[in-house]
């Protein structure tokens, strides 16, 4: 996620921190060093421009007591891009009234359609009860994927595909959404902000009388966000953004700083293409994110998610009982899987998003969860809950089950041990100081 922005940034405060002294050259310098990163992210040159201002401006502040002039001037660029990205982050706050209404707008090809059912995934986990309504009748494939997306959820999709006219559509499903918490309303796109799409969401907008106005923008439409964002803004009173593509290859500078720029504050990132992979925006989290601080609070928001307190509670007491089987390892990578990309993960946890780890490295311990999740597919019951029975016979069979080649399984085999081995280490000892010295001679051993 904005990954040459974050090196880019962090390499600056770097060569600030190591620097002997502050004086007005070593700050020029700082600021052009942002200027680069943030132009080479995408992000609109008025606002680069405005952005260089203040910092300048206020690197002439004394520093505060207790801070030297590094620290002060590191506190600075923090703070200066928080409120760039648009400050701490807005929450959607859902009223008792039923139902809380979300006009989805946007362009073609910007995922409005995936944007509704992470949405709905999103207030479902939160207990509540959640329809799509599909207006988008431009698109013929549009209210299949609907369907889909909710299949086997809770979630109610509303669709008519024989009928064309948007308003009638939704007068149609007044009464089922009457009884829904949340109605996520999904609209059609066009290549441009034409007339015509003008005034079809002005008459949506009408007879649905929404709540929330949410435009959906692509992370990759670099300089031209700022436009759009504007333009979407002025005509249709949008109240917040959500920013797709956010994993791919793009800047995504563009997409973030022209929300800020705007009235309408950023409220989620779609951050992978799982109906899970949808982040709550805050703009000081992921500023510390993008300095390599970590994020602990969407990396606990995450891992809520992904594990039941009930889940979480059987596993905490199997391990006080020293108990770890290939099924408690499976439980582990599902919930893994749930939370997102390790190289996602990474970036959360404070201090490892500065890791210059390769890609290639990360995208290996990736394959290697896949492969592992294969290979337990194809084990026996006996052999998940009892693996020291896997021996090498069941090794090539396992292998020739699940298409996982046999040193795979066998590196399985040996995660599987060292998890157990840790496991019981740790069975019962909350002495910080005992627990010390057996990790320093299980290390020696």
């Amino acid at each position: 996620m904005l990954e040459k922005l974050g090196l880019g940034i962090r390499g600056t405060l770097k060569k600030l921190a190591k620097s002997l002294f502050v004086d007005q050259k070593l700050i020029d310098e700082l600021i052009k060093d942002i200027q680069r990163a943030l132009l080479a992210s995408d992000v609109n040159v008025q606002l680069v421009f405005d952005l260089s201002k203040s910092i300048k401006e206020r690197a002439k502040e004394e520093a505060a007591k207790g801070l030297t002039k590094k620290e002060q001037l590191i506190n600075i660029v923090y703070e200066e891009l928080t409120t760039f990205l648009g400050g701490e982050g807005t929450e959607l706050k859902i009223p008792e009234s039923k139902p809380f209404k979300i006009l989805l707008v946007g362009l073609y090809g910007s995922g409005k359609t995936t944007a509704s059912g992470k949405l709905a995934k999103y207030f479902t986990k939160r207990g509540k009860t959640v329809s799509i309504v599909g207006l988008d009748t431009m698109r013929p494939a549009a209210m299949d994927q609907i369907s889909q997306l909710v299949k086997g959820t809770s979630v109610k999709a509303i669709v008519d595909r024989d009928n064309k006219d948007p308003v009638a559509i939704y007068k149609n499903a007044e009464a089922t959404i009457s009884k829904q918490d949340v109605a996520i309303i999904d609209t059609a796109g066009r290549d441009a902000l034409s007339d015509d799409l003008i005034e079809e969401i002005s008459k949506i907008k009408e007879a649905v009388d929404p709540d929330e106005i949410i435009l959906v923008m692509s992370a990759d439409i670099g300089q031209t966000a700022k436009k759009q964002a504007d333009s979407f803004h002025d005509n249709c009173g949008v109240t917040g953004v959500i920013i797709t593509k956010m994993d791919g290859t793009a800047r995504g500078g563009g997409a973030l700083s022209a929300c800020a720029a705007t009235e309408a504050p950023v409220l989620f990132l779609g951050v992978g293409e799982k109906i899970d992979d949808l982040e709550k925006f805050d703009g000081k989290r992921f500023v510390g994110r993008l300095l390599g601080m970590g994020d602990l609070a969407s990396l606990v928001e995450k891992a809520q998610g992904a594990v039941t307190e009930e889940d979480a509670k059987v596993m905490e007491n199997r391990l006080l009982k020293g108990e770890f089987n290939l099924l408690d390892l499976y439980n582990q990578m599902e919930a893994m899987n749930k939370m997102g990309t390790l190289g996602n993960l990474m970036e959360m946890i404070p201090g490892m998003g500065q890791l210059k780890l390769p890609k290639d490295a990360i995208n290996v311990q990736e394959g290697k969860l896949v492969q592992w999740k294969r290979a337990m597919d194809s084990m026996t019951k006996k052999e998940l809950e009892e693996p020291d029975v896997i021996d090498s016979n069941r090794v090539k069979r396992i292998a020739t089950g699940s298409g996982v080649k046999q040193d795979d399984i066998r590196g399985l085999i040996k995660q599987y041990k060292q998890s157990k081995k840790m496991v019981k280490l740790l069975k019962g000892d909350v002495n910080p100081d005992k627990l010390l010295k057996k990790l320093k001679h299980q290390y020696k051993g």
